[in-house]
């Protein structure tokens, strides 16, 4: 018997449209290869697989993981699915543009209107179809998806009609699984592809703006009502373009949207979270068209103008009331240089690196040079629950960031940027950017001791860290310092004026507290006891494995508040130890280095042409 191959199958773009159509192609039997710049979330999917939730319910693991397009060029694919943003579109169909073949057929999984010409620009229509998607979920995890409906039948179909037996091969995959799909003709395609877009058009901006859930949107007789117009403008646009809906095509509209349920719409969630929006694609195709054909379309405009206008990338620190002062406190405080308008730090590019400490939340951002333009530091058990969202706000609104990274204790419950890293790493790039080549990096932070090998290619070669009490670090100089009565501003200055030569007996935190007791019960001056406690933590980085013949650098909040401890940590390793500047924030610029790695990876046309212009200014 003649063996059957795997049709294969690649799915760019890992949202809640992507990972539900790639756990359903896998099904189905095919050999699926799944793509997604974050690198966070492909190592949850390489380690657990995907999950959905809700409507479906399964957990399904991938043997083929990449974070690059071109990693799949092996595979030799039949098709090439994109389920991303339309911005994000045009980047990744250039890389895609490296691995086609002449069998290679390419899905536009997206929604809103003309969606596919960007990838039949590169491509040629006669390679490419479109799917109109009637399913939808959010995201509960990195790579989990609670699936909110599937409002069947899916859409599939060949731009001008010459790939209708491979429009009808990926319907009949999809179908085996019960994941719905009707193959349909290029008119057919264009007439689904605008009914969807008018359905999403009709909430999507809504719900954004206002901040209600589909079902919260359908359940009030005012906006119901606002939804019914916006419906009835894009069927007039629709029918400039020879596209005709029946009759009670306004009613269906409703009923369909009311299946919606407790769900934000992408859009909408995408404007909540200050990121880029595709109203472009949605409402504003149907104002294009209808300028086209002199049709007003006020409603459509109206909501177009509203999402831009609110992701304009400075227009929330120049809202008035608490949310505009808020985020101008935020970038006044932390802006480097306070000469250069709004406007200019909204028209550049910039990365963002974040490290969430135990102790500390630090924020750097970066341009195309790798120039710090900003830095802030906060709390991480902050008072204020929502201090951190009006920071993010805050760098969203006022910068125009490309690329970001996370990092540090808290990183991998973090799902706001576009990658996540080590703080080892972090570490490593941002030191090799104050000191090239083989180095000892110490770093002293909230909750342990790291001891960081980096080679002559500044690459992390190995590291150490202390065991898991937290004996030396900042929490310990808190809690001693606290019992010591010793104002933890003031120790490094204190310690300064001593020629103390004792070090505190035991390490545990509890036992430490005694003897600093006895201390000052003994009538120790405060400079020695200051001087002692920094003995004691050079003592325990000594007994960690430091390398004696390269540089040593040190890093961390600790040597930002105590910079006498690098005078103990030379004297006991009779070298000098050389602090980086802004040692705290050395991680988070680190991490913003790496974004900018990352970005420049897949981006180098786009950076090449800003440092030209960054040149010519």
């Amino acid at each position: 018997m003649e063996k059957v191959e795997k049709i294969k199958v690649g799915v760019v773009g890992m949202g809640p449209v992507g990972m539900i159509l790639a756990v359903k192609l896998h099904e189905a039997g095919c050999e699926v290869a799944i793509c997604d710049k974050d690198d966070f979330k492909l190592k949850k999917i390489k380690e657990h697989g995907i999950n959905l939730e809700n409507m479906f319910e399964s957990i399904t693991k991938f043997e083929h993981v990449f974070d690059s397009i071109m990693d799949m060029r092996h595979l030799d694919l039949d098709y090439l699915v994109f389920s991303l943003k339309s911005y994000q579109t045009p980047s990744a169909v250039k890389e895609a543009e490296l691995i086609n073949s002449d069998k290679l057929i390419l899905i536009s999984a997206q929604n809103g209107i003309d969606t596919e010409g960007i990838i039949a620009s590169v491509f040629g229509e006669s390679k490419t179809l479109r799917m109109v998607i009637n399913y939808a979920g959010n995201m509960a995890s990195a790579n989990t998806v609670k699936v909110s409906f599937f409002t069947p039948p899916n859409y599939v179909g060949s731009m001008d009609d010459n790939r209708t037996k491979e429009a009808e091969r990926f319907a009949d995959i999809l179908n085996t699984v019960g994941f719905t799909t009707k193959k349909v003709d290029s008119f057919d395609l264009v007439k689904s592809s605008w009914e969807k877009t008018i359905l999403n058009s009709s909430l999507s901006a809504l719900c954004g703006v206002g901040r209600l859930t589909m079902a919260e949107a359908m359940a009030d007789d005012e906006t119901l009502e606002l939804i019914e117009q916006i419906i009835n403008e894009g069927i007039e646009v629709a029918e400039k373009e020879k596209i005709r809906f029946p009759d009670d095509f306004v009613r269906k509209c409703i009923q369909y949207l009311k299946k919606g349920g407790d769900h934000f719409p992408s859009l909408a969630v995408d404007l909540m979270n200050n990121r880029q929006t595709e109203i472009d694609y949605f409402n504003g195709k149907i104002v294009e068209y209808g300028k086209k054909h002199y049709v007003k379309t006020s409603l459509n405009l109206a909501f177009t103008n509203m999402v831009k206008a609110m992701t304009n990338k400075n227009v929330l620190s120049r809202f008035p009331g608490p949310d505009g002062e808020v985020n101008k406190r935020i970038i006044t405080k932390g802006l480097i240089d306070k000469n250069r308008s709004s406007i200019y730090y909204k028209e550049q590019n910039y990365f963002l690196g974040i490290d969430l400490g135990s102790a500390f939340t630090k924020f750097t951002i970066i341009d195309v040079h790798g120039v710090v333009v900003f830095r802030y530091i906060l709390q991480t058990m902050n008072k204020d629950r929502y201090a951190m969202k009006h920071i993010l706000q805050a760098i969203g609104a006022s910068f125009n960031i490309k690329y970001s990274c996370a990092t540090g204790y808290g990183r991998k419950h973090f799902t706001e940027t576009d990658i996540v890293k080590t703080e080892i790493n972090c570490a490593a790039a941002g030191v090799a950017e104050y000191l090239s080549g083989e180095k000892n990096i110490i770093d002293i932070g909230g909750e342990d001791i790291k001891i960081i090998h980096s080679n002559s290619d500044n690459q992390v070669a190995n590291f150490y860290m202390n065991d898991k009490c937290a004996a030396g670090t900042g929490a310990f100089l808190e809690e001693i310092s606290e019992r010591a009565e010793i104002n933890i501003s003031d120790m490094s200055s204190l310690a300064a004026h001593s020629d103390f030569d004792k070090e505190l007996n035991s390490f545990c935190t509890v036992f430490a507290k005694t003897e600093i007791m006895n201390w000052v019960f003994d009538g120790m001056p405060k400079p020695d006891i200051a001087r002692g406690i920094y003995i004691s933590i050079a003592n325990k980085v000594a007994k960690m494995r430091l390398f004696s013949d390269i540089p040593t650098l040190i890093i961390g909040g600790v040597i930002a508040h105590h910079p006498y401890l690098s005078i103990i940590l030379s004297q006991k390793f009779n070298k000098e130890i050389i602090t980086v500047e802004h040692p705290q924030h050395i991680v988070s610029y680190g991490a913003s280095l790496i974004a900018k790695q990352h970005w420049q990876a897949h981006n180098p046309d786009e950076l090449a042409l800003k440092e030209l212009e960054h040149s010519v200014e």
